[in-house]
């Protein structure tokens, strides 16, 4: 198994995203129901947010919850609303310990009320913290935070507060939930699954994906050290070609 010490410190990804899938499928291995596998899933994102605020990742974004899961069985959103409220009343205090600062993107205001009461009481309570960026993706899709992005802006265009002219990718960027925070480098997808699932569409343009068979309970910090040393033998071009990439460096050095 990878250890940190294998890593390049001065080649971190600044920001690392993740699709946490597995955990109906490990549950079900297990023969129990899926919200087993939830539950269990909880250890691994403890795992991972302590093994990413230890190499010194600036934002770790999990996809938590999509807007295409509230189509899910009632029985299992609710269960799952559940889980999240236990989670984050249970975990703040660690959170708080490891200077992790917990932020949110999605609809919000779509979630049950004690599950966003909750949120946005850790929210507050870990706002000055300086360390890693928690982002949790809640009732959130990539279609949906676009086309919401769009609303705003023509909302704006209509007050006048901007003009067309002024419309370009960078302004576009600024109406995003993740307006501020830097794209991610890196996005890691567990289970075994080659999709992106409506997540981060925009953000992803040139990030680096790593797929692995591993299910999300069983995901822990070595599993983000291997895909972080796959990330670091990678050449990231961004449409140049290597010699490019090589005159880049030799100027920088």
């Amino acid at each position: 198994m990878i250890s940190k010490e294998q890593l390049d410190k001065d080649r971190l990804p600044r920001h690392v995203a993740i699709i946490m899938d597995g955990n109906g499928r490990w549950a079900k291995q297990k023969g129990n129901p899926r919200i087993f596998g939830h539950k269990n899933g909880v250890d691994a994102v403890r795992d991972t947010v302590e093994g990413a605020a230890e190499l010194g990742i600036g934002f770790l974004t999990l996809y938590a919850f999509s807007t295409e899961n509230w189509k899910r069985p009632r029985t299992e959103i609710d269960a799952l609303m559940s889980l999240l409220v236990a989670s984050i009343h249970k975990e703040t205090k660690t959170l708080l310990d490891n200077n992790v600062r917990l932020r949110a993107i999605g609809d919000i205001d779509s979630l049950p009320k004690s599950v966003a009461q909750n949120l946005k009481g850790a929210i507050k309570k870990t706002e000055k913290n300086t360390g890693l960026n928690l982002i949790l993706a809640l009732s959130y899709s990539s279609r949906w935070e676009i086309v919401n992005a769009v609303k705003l802006l023509v909302e704006d265009l209509q007050k006048e507060k901007i003009n067309s002219e002024d419309i370009n990718a960078s302004l576009f960027e600024l109406y995003l939930n993740t307006a501020g925070i830097p794209d991610p480098e890196l996005l890691i997808r567990t289970s075994g699954e080659y999709r992106i699932s409506n997540y981060l569409l925009w953000q992803i343009a040139y990030s680096e994906l790593y797929f692995t068979p591993t299910l999300w309970p069983d995901f822990r910090r070595e599993h983000l050290y291997k895909a972080i040393l796959d990330y670091q033998c990678r050449e990231r071009r961004f449409g140049k070609i290597s010699e490019q990439i090589a005159e880049n460096i030799n100027v920088n050095s």
